[in-house]
């Protein structure tokens, strides 16, 4: 579902009384892709529950560039939500996550593998409240950029050129006849063609 910060922070009240441990992730998601739902699936497998935090569209658009994001923050944070191993979405606009991980504290934080644990930039800031830094998912060989880039190549090269003629196309001369045309013999006789024996 997605929350509030201080819907958030209540929910995770409610789960630590509970004993359920906390795992944090985050990211633009703009436009999901498999290696969005891997990462996210590796981070729900190392606590009880877990927080997405998705960035704004001002700051995705500072990170990614123009034409940045695709779709609008609540659509983005709507799509995450809905996946079965999320359990809570929050938007947040700030440059880094750091405030978010001071105020919720998870019991681990979630990166991609295309950071190292030492590489992480709250790695300090969590170790400091007692948290660890794990990463998470496949790969890095999935990317949104790279999807609209094949999208764009497709659309440069416009659509196939027509290889199949119609029906229509095919019809013959005949098909046009009228019904005169199909007029029998029977038609053409002549006036003495109707005399009786007698008249010999």
């Amino acid at each position: 579902m997605v929350l509030t910060e201080s819907e958030l922070v209540e929910a995770v009240a409610r789960d630590r009384a509970a004993g359920r441990t906390i795992a944090f992730a985050n990211g633009c998601f703009d436009l999901l892709h498999v290696g969005h739902v891997r990462y996210l699936q590796g981070a729900a497998a190392e606590a009880d529950r877990l927080i997405v935090a998705v960035n704004d569209d001002r700051s995705v658009a500072g990170l990614k560039g123009e034409g940045r994001p695709i779709l609008p923050a609540s659509d983005r944070a709507e799509l995450v939500a809905a996946l079965r191993r999320v359990d809570y979405v929050v938007i947040f606009g700030d440059p880094t996550v750091e405030r978010l991980l001071l105020l919720l504290r998870p019991d681990v934080h979630c990166k991609g593998t295309d950071y190292s644990v030492e590489s992480v930039p709250e790695r300090a800031i969590v170790a400091g409240y007692g948290g660890r830094t794990a990463i998470v998912g496949d790969e890095k060989t999935h990317a949104t950029r790279e999807i609209l880039a094949r999208v764009a190549r497709t659309e440069d090269q416009g659509p196939p050129r027509d290889q199949g003629r119609t029906e229509d196309q095919g019809r013959t001369k005949d098909q046009g006849r009228t019904k005169d045309q199909g007029r029998t013999e029977d038609q053409g006789r002549t006036k003495d063609q109707g005399r009786t024996e007698d008249q010999g």
